[in-house]
């Protein structure tokens, strides 16, 4: 795929990676939100970010460019529904103590990564 030999699979893809280490982060913060919240909104966000390295690696094992854009497109959109959801837990003060940086920051490298992706399969 995409004549990169050098790749033995999904998990030495830099996006991959970056979104496993935002997955981390974000259980981080779910297991500190409110109680009345744990099975709302934490339950979504959980969704959200697991399912972007999960897309990133089933679309690589399918073993074509066309699957693997259809399933970084999935993935791009589930980190849109993620930001989307760390942005309503910011507004709402669900967490104030929370140092939000480093899941800005992997979740803006991971969208920049998936993008440039989509861009490069084509």
């Amino acid at each position: 795929m995409m004549n990169e030999p050098k790749q033995r699979g999904h998990k030495d893809l830099i996006a991959w990676q970056k979104a496993m280490d935002l997955v981390e982060e974000i259980y981080k913060l779910v297991k500190d939100l409110p109680k009345d919240e744990r099975f709302n909104l934490a339950s979504q966000i959980s969704r959200s970010a697991v399912s972007i390295p999960s897309n990133i690696a089933e679309g690589y094992r399918r073993g074509s460019d066309k699957s693997f854009r259809q399933f970084l497109l999935i993935a791009f959109g589930s980190g849109a529904e993620l930001e989307t959801q760390i942005e309503l837990v910011k507004r709402l003060s669900l967490v104030p103590n929370f140092n939000f940086q480093r899941i800005d920051v992997l979740l803006s490298d991971t969208m920049r990564l998936l993008n440039a992706f989509i861009k490069k399969i084509g």
